[in-house]
This record gives structure tokens, sequence and C-alpha cells, in this order.
């Protein structure tokens, strides 16, 4: 039972020591639904306290191979939840159909662990995640901060946002070159935008790859609808609603 994972540079993988810290990420996870999974879970130090809650069915999706030993010999109540599998390649067939999600994500993939989320979205009510601070301030911001971007635009639209508390780098192993923060989605009650959905995914991306220019340079061809009150703002100024309803004028023939 000694086995040690070696935190593995190119996995993007830094170790969280801090029992309470961990305790803590955990107890953030509210709600009903009775199954979590947690991504990423390395030596299991979220999964310890998630196992411990009643009621709870925990399921683990690893990509690394030496983690997936190591919480098969440390979890083995788990042993048929542990899916060893890179989460943003893998189909969560298995799981039912709404689940919870947690983790200490790995930092250099957490962006693209929320597009993915996003994709999820109707299944995944609650993430609780553990991410670069920088990343999560970026989530959480609201229109007109430099750190709104297209992840504030697209997470919010679908979800409540709560910036929960910061973690400071000494509580790693290794240790990394930034601070970290906890934050919260909850699913809000919008099931479907009105306006198409793949459109406004599609303006807004296209509108903060050059968030320098004004939204009637940025957006092109696409801009022969657009609204005289958005024509000389910025991405960043614009709210969720703002796009949805730029979107909506855009789709006009």
């Amino acid at each position: 039972m000694n086995m040690v994972v070696r935190p593995k540079k190119n996995l993007g993988q830094h170790f969280l020591r801090d029992q309470n810290i961990a305790r803590k990420i955990v107890d953030s996870l509210g709600g009903s639904i009775p199954d979590v999974l947690e991504i990423g879970p390395g030596m299991g130090v979220l999964t310890r306290f998630l196992v411990q809650r009643p009621g709870l069915n925990v399921h683990l999706v690893e990509i690394d191979n030496e983690s997936v030993e190591y919480l098969k010999l440390h979890f083995p109540e788990l042993e048929n939840r542990i899916y060893s599998e890179d989460f943003l390649k893998w189909n969560p067939a298995c799981l039912p159909e709404l689940f919870n999600i947690i983790g200490n994500f790995p930092y250099n993939i957490s962006s693209q662990i929320f597009f993915r989320i996003l994709e999820l979205r109707n299944r995944v009510p609650q993430v609780v995640g553990m991410i670069q601070k920088e990343v999560a301030e970026r989530i959480s911001s609201k229109p007109g901060n430099k750190t709104y971007g297209i992840l504030s635009v697209l997470l919010q639209a679908w979800y409540d946002i709560d910036y929960l508390f910061t973690v400071p780098e000494q509580v790693f192993v290794p240790p990394p070159k930034v601070k970290s923060a906890v934050l919260r989605l909850r699913r809000n009650d919008v099931k479907a935008l009105p306006c198409n959905e793949k459109l406004f995914f599609e303006i807004v991306k296209i509108a903060f790859n050059q968030r320098r220019k004004m939204l009637r340079n940025s957006l092109g061809n696409r801009s022969q609808n657009l609204p005289e009150k958005f024509a000389t703002q910025r991405p960043e100024q614009l709210s969720v609603d703002d796009f949805i309803e730029l979107t909506g004028c855009i789709e006009k023939p």
C-alpha cells in the first residue's frame, strides 16, 4: 500500500497535499444529484472525502495509468467506476443521465475541460473545480472587465458561477508557479437560448479573437445586420443577453 504516484509535468499534475483544503473543496459540492464524476483524481485526495459522503455514487476518470493503479489499490470499492480515459475524448454514456463534476483540473487543459462541460451542459447540473486563479477570475468575470472573455460568456449563458476561494502555491506537490482558485458552477434555468446556439458560440469566439476591434470590424461579413448600438462596442462590453440579441440580429436573412 506504499505505492506513490509521481506527478507528471506533461499531464499538468500538481497534487494537492492539504487535507483541509481538500475537505473544503468537497464540502462545496451541494445539490441532491447522487452521482459525481471526479476528473483527474491522481492520488485520491478529494476521492477520500467524496467516498465518505452518504448516498453519493463516486465515479473517477483518470488518464494517467499509474494513478489508475493507485486508485484501484486504495479505493477497491470504486473499481468498476474508475475509467482509464481522457475526459476530453471520453463519452460518459456509462454514467447516469445527470451527474455533477468535481476535480483539481490539470491546469494545461482546464479551459478545454470547461468547453467539454459546455457540450455536456444538459447532463451536468453542478461543477466544483480547482483551476489556476487567472482562469477562475476570467470565467467568473463580468462585462466591462479586461479578463471577461469567451469562457465567461459561454459558461455564464448556462451556469451561475461563484468564485469560492483562493489556494496558495505551497499546498501542492510540486508547487505550481501560479495561485489557484476554486469555482462552483450551478446550472441555471435556461433550457435553450432564444437564438441559434451554434451561431452564438461562433459569434462570441469571433468577437473575442479580435477583442481590441469594434464589433463592426471584427465580425466582418457577418456585420450587415449589426444593430447600431453594438457597432462601435468591443466584445468585453457586451453581456450574455447582448450576445444573444446580437446573434438573433445576425441570423436574420
